[in-house]
């Protein structure tokens, strides 16, 4: 994934805050560890280990692109530790299931789910775990402010279904004791969007699954899928999935998940342009065989 972005953002806040820099660092080397438990849960799901969070960091590097200068130290601390963080609750304990299940407004969920099936619930609220998972065990971070905190929750809640356009959970300059303030809708399309987007090969790294032994139809579509497509382009006006694959069924189920983050691009458009001092360049999401 090397590209002229690459680690855009990790370079950018040791120049403007060397202290911001070393606690985002220090909390990767914990987190390493604790993003790798969902596989205790999901041991056939997609990678969302740190691997993939450096993914989304790189997709967030590339979509900021040359606008890197316009985000301040306290915006990357938290957009770095938010790529991290999105993804923690897919892999908590049981007993954090059950405190953190009390704390979640499901809505009408279980008119249509079970309520014993606990990884399909995990799977569809893991934003929310997340959040609740980094309120719980922020100490062991160095979060240096309960205004960084609350940012950081709310962006990792941020990279799906929450309403970014939610003046009160997602203000557009919140400020922080630093002088700096910090646009979360802005943030959370970050890494919303990047996250969408990580759907090449390099998502399902041949050491960490045995391929031929899946029997779930459900993921043997979708590793069919993230095996076809070689590369995703980040270019100034659109996302280009590169596909190879003579097999039309395999095609036919990308160009669904196309529409799907078509859909994504569109909201998270509509959520910062005109309403943030941000804008998203990409227009549409392309498919490309080869």
């Amino acid at each position: 994934m090397d590209n002229e972005y690459s680690f855009a953002m990790e370079r950018r806040l040791r120049e403007l805050s060397p202290e911001l820099h070393a606690r985002f660092t220090d909390s990767v080397f914990g987190l390493q560890h604790i993003l790798s438990n969902y596989l205790l849960i999901f041991p056939t799901f997609t990678d969302h280990t740190e691997l993939h969070s450096l993914n989304v960091i790189d997709f967030c590097n590339r979509i900021i692109g040359s606008g890197i200068d316009k985000l301040n130290a306290d915006e990357i601390y938290c957009l770095l530790m938010g790529c991290y963080f999105h993804d923690t609750g897919m892999g908590i304990r049981k007993k954090d299931f059950d405190e953190f299940s009390r704390q979640i407004d499901f809505g009408d969920y279980f008119e249509t789910h079970s309520r014993d099936c606990i990884p399909d619930i995990i799977r569809d609220f893991h934003n929310e775990y997340s959040g609740l998972f980094l309120r719980k065990y922020s100490a062991l971070f160095d979060i240096p402010s309960k205004e960084h905190l609350y940012a950081i929750i709310q962006i990792s809640r941020g990279h799906r279904k929450t309403d970014l356009t939610d003046e009160k959970e997602y203000p557009i300059a919140m400020s922080v004791e630093s002088g700096n303030t910090i646009c979360f809708p802005y943030l959370s399309v970050l890494i919303r969007l990047s996250d969408e987007i990580d759907v090449a090969v390099g998502r399902n790294l041949s050491f960490l699954y045995e391929l031929d032994t899946l029997t779930n139809e459900k993921d043997i579509i979708e590793f069919g899928k993230h095996e076809a497509i070689k590369e995703v382009e980040v270019l100034e006006d659109r996302f280009v999935l590169v596909i190879d694959t003579d097999d039309e069924y395999v095609f036919g189920n990308i160009k669904k998940m196309s529409l799907k983050m078509q859909k994504t691009l569109d909201e998270c458009r509509r959520a910062i342009i005109g309403r943030t001092p941000y804008t998203i360049t990409q227009k549409t999401i392309e498919l490309k065989r080869i």
